[in-house]
Parts: structure tokens; C-alpha cells; sequence
């Protein structure tokens, strides 16, 4: 079973498919220091024989590509990729990236898809893909597949904490299936795995909860239990202190961080931003530190972005994990406990990278790979029902 990986980042949809069972023969990534993490991550320390391209994909001739690798037209099973997202993202004001020239790779993307006719192929992007804005840039691209001969088998949002990711993170995929491809009784995406605590499947059924960010972490000490009962659940929530100390018990966590991994570092805050942290109370936002920690910009009734600068709640799944997942200043970044932002192993494993994946380049590079990889968990998951069906 064999695959391709367009726009391949450091490889989370590459390492997905390696843990299915998948070769990836070739893979293609412009930013070169997301290239050298795939190399040494994926290349080097797996020993897989990936033809890997560091390069702009436009300048990448797909059928000299398939020559080169002694492919047949419609030989491997899938093709993977995440084209740049920026161009969709939800977060562009009124109608601008509408004409980003980034939005044209998601119809490069199909002009490999044409070339090598794989079985399958797989898209991932920010929900923004499916705003009315961005509608040409779709149908364009479901056109293509159709006068292609593909099926597109699902167009829509999928959430990665509803397959076991410790994160809300909702992101566009598209599945398309060669016609001639026998997929009856198909379903896709997958059932989900992981349900709202609250939910019938878990309270009923005994299915999986969702995963919360506390599994990143090492476990709390009883002063910081009883803090976090004190200080928020008491406080906050409608829950009484026994239903907080069985809830804050029935956490998982995770393992400390090595002190010699390369990637167990964070953004060394100001003392201005420290005691700003200091005063923000557990799984309490950048409003709970106090009117002297507020900024500028966010006066004369303007609230702002209530996210930035705020801890992660404990006992949840992580907001979204963005290029920006190394700066307080652009999210929920900070740690549940501690005065400074999580580490960059932490975001890796929301992300559900293996702790043995190793980050490359600068800090910012590093975050900005670390944001834009597809989970890992997640590509597993909805790679291996793909692969299952094909099989």
C-alpha cells in the first residue's frame, strides 16, 4: 500500500501513515525548515525510502515525478495533502484572501491527483475552505474531480477531539474516491470515538470521554487540587466540591518532559507578562488578572480576543492548537499552573506527536510546524478506514 504526501509540513499526515502501514513514496514541502524536521524525523531515524522534494510545488512536474518513481497511473492508493491554509483562513476580515494566490494550490494539488490516479485522495484544510467567499475555489475543484472520473465521498468539517485528540479542532477534508473503486457500504468519516462527557454514549454506554489537555501534562499535586476546587470549580461552575474532586480525580495526565528534549522549551516571558500570569487564576482567562493587566487595545468597552493570553483549562480539551501555539499573545497558550506558556512539547502532544519526534529550526518555525500538521491520531484514524475499505 503506497501513498504520496503533498505540502507534507513535518509530517503528521506522512507519520499517520507510516503507523497504517502505508509507504509514503514520495512527499513535497516548500518551507525548509518543516523540511528538515520530515527528513530527520521521518527519512533518517525511520530509514523509509521517501523521495523527498524540497521545493515549490508548482515547479514540480507530476508526471516527471511519476516517471521518476516507475509508477503506473493509478498504482498507489492514496494521495495525502494540506495546501497552505492562510488564504482560507476564518480569521481573513470581509472578503480578503479571496484572491490569495495560495487558494490556486488546492487545484495544484489535483493536478498531481490527475497525474498518478491513486484509488483515493485526501485533503485537509481550515473550515474556512467552505466559506461562501471561497465557494469558486470549491467547486472548481469538485469539477475536476468529477470530470475525472472521482467520487467526492465527504466534504465537510471533522473535529479532532471526536477521535481521541486531546483538542477542538475543527478542519476541512475532502475524500474523493476513483470511480471504478468498489466502495460500497463505505462510510466516511469513521464513528466517532470519543463523545461529550455529558453525552448518552458516555454517561449510558460507557464510550470514551473526550481527551483533556491534562493528559499533556504531569499530574497535579493535592495543594493544586484543591485550588483548582477552590479557586474555579467552587467559584465558576454550578459543581459542589465533591463533584469537583471527582471530576479533577478522574483526569488522566500524562509523563513530565524530559529535561534533555530539544523541544522542552517556551517563550521566556517579561516580568510585566509573568506577573500578569501570576495574576490569572487557574483555568482563568487574560480578564481574571485584573484591571491593571489590561490592554490598551481593549478599552472603551472593546473586549477583544478573551482567548489570548488566558490558561488552559485543565479539565477540557485544548483550544485549537495554532502556528502561533509558542506566544500567550495569540491564544490560550498559557500553562494551567505556571507562570510562562506551554512548552513546545506540550502543543506537540495535543498535536499527538510522539515524544521522540524531534522539532528543527526556530522557536517560531518549530510552533508554526507544530500548528499546521494534521494530529496525528487523527490522520491514523481516518487514514486506516480509508486504507480499510481499498483493502
Amino acid at each position: 500500500m503506497a501513498a504520496i504526501d503533498l505540502f507534507a509540513g513535518a509530517g503528521g499526515f506522512s507519520l499517520a501513515a507510516y503507523q497504517a502501514g502505508i509507504d509514503v513514496l514520495a512527499a513535497i514541502e516548500l518551507d525548509s525548515q518543516a523540511s528538515n524536521t520530515y527528513r530527520e524525523n521521518l527519512i533518517e531515524r525511520l530509514n523509509v525510502n521517501t523521495k523527498f522534494i524540497e521545493g515549490d510545488i508548482l515547479k514540480v512536474n507530476p508526471a516527471d515525478l511519476r516517471e521518476e518513481l516507475a509508477l503506473e497511473r493509478g498504482e498507489i492508493q492514496l494521495i495525502l495533502g494540506g495546501p497552505p491554509c492562510q488564504g482560507f483562513s476564518s480569521h481573513r476580515i470581509k472578503n480578503s484572501g479571496v484572491n490569495d494566490p495560495r487558494n490556486q494550490l488546492l487545484l495544484r494539488y489535483f493536478d498531481f491527483v490527475e497525474e498518478f490516479r491513486p484509488q483515493a485522495f485526501l485533503v485537509e484544510n481550515v473550515s474556512g475552505l467552505f466559506w461562501a467567499r471561497h465557494a469558486d475555489y470549491l467547486e472548481k475543484f469538485k469539477k475536476l474531480a468529477s470530470d475525472n472520473g472521482y467520487k467526492i465521498k465527504f466534504c465537510d468539517v471533522i473535529n479532532a477531539k471526536d477521535y481521541g485528540v486531546p483538542q477542538n479542532r475543527k478542519r476541512a477534508f475532502i475524500l474523493g474516491v476513483r470511480e471504478d473503486v468498489n466502495i460500497e457500504g463505505f462510510a466516511f468519516p469513521p464513528k466517532k470515538t470519543h463523545f461529550s462527557p455529558n453525552s448518552v454514549e458516555v454517561v449510558d454506554g460507557g464510550l470514551p470521554a473526550w481527551k483533556t489537555v491534562s493528559t499533556v501534562f504531569e499530574p497535579i499535586s493535592e495543594e493544586l487540587k484543591e485550588k483548582y476546587i477552590s479557586d474555579y470549580f467552587l467559584r465558576k461552575t454550578s459543581l459542589n466540591e465533591h463533584q469537583a474532586r471527582n471530576l479533577l480525580d478522574s483526569l488522566e495526565f500524562g509523563c513530565p518532559i524530559g529535561e534533555d528534549d530539544p523541544c522542552n522549551f517556551h517563550m521566556v516571558p517579561t516580568t510585566e507578562s509573568e506577573n500578569k500570569y501570576q495574576a490569572t487564576p487557574l483555568n482563568g482567562s487574560r480578564e481574571d488578572a485584573g484591571e491593571e493587566f489590561r490592554l490598551p487595545c481593549h478599552s472603551n468597552g472593546y473586549g477583544g480576543h478573551k482567548d489570548v493570553y488566558g490558561r488552559m483549562f485543565i479539565h477540557l480539551p485544548a483550544n485549537t492548537i495554532t502556528t502561533g501555539c509558542h506566544n500567550p499573545s495569540k491564544g490560550r497558550f498559557v500553562h494551567p499552573w505556571k507562570n510562562h506558556g506551554i512548552t513546545l512539547r506540550h502543543a506537540a502532544r495535543i498535536q499527538t506527536f510522539p515524544d521522540d519526534f524531534i522539532f528543527t529550526g526556530t522557536s517560531t518555525s518549530q510552533a508554526k510546524q507544530v500548528g499546521n500538521a494534521v494530529p496525528v491520531e487523527l490522520g491514523l484514524v481516518l487514514i486506516t478506514s480509508i486504507m480499510n475499505v481499498l483493502n
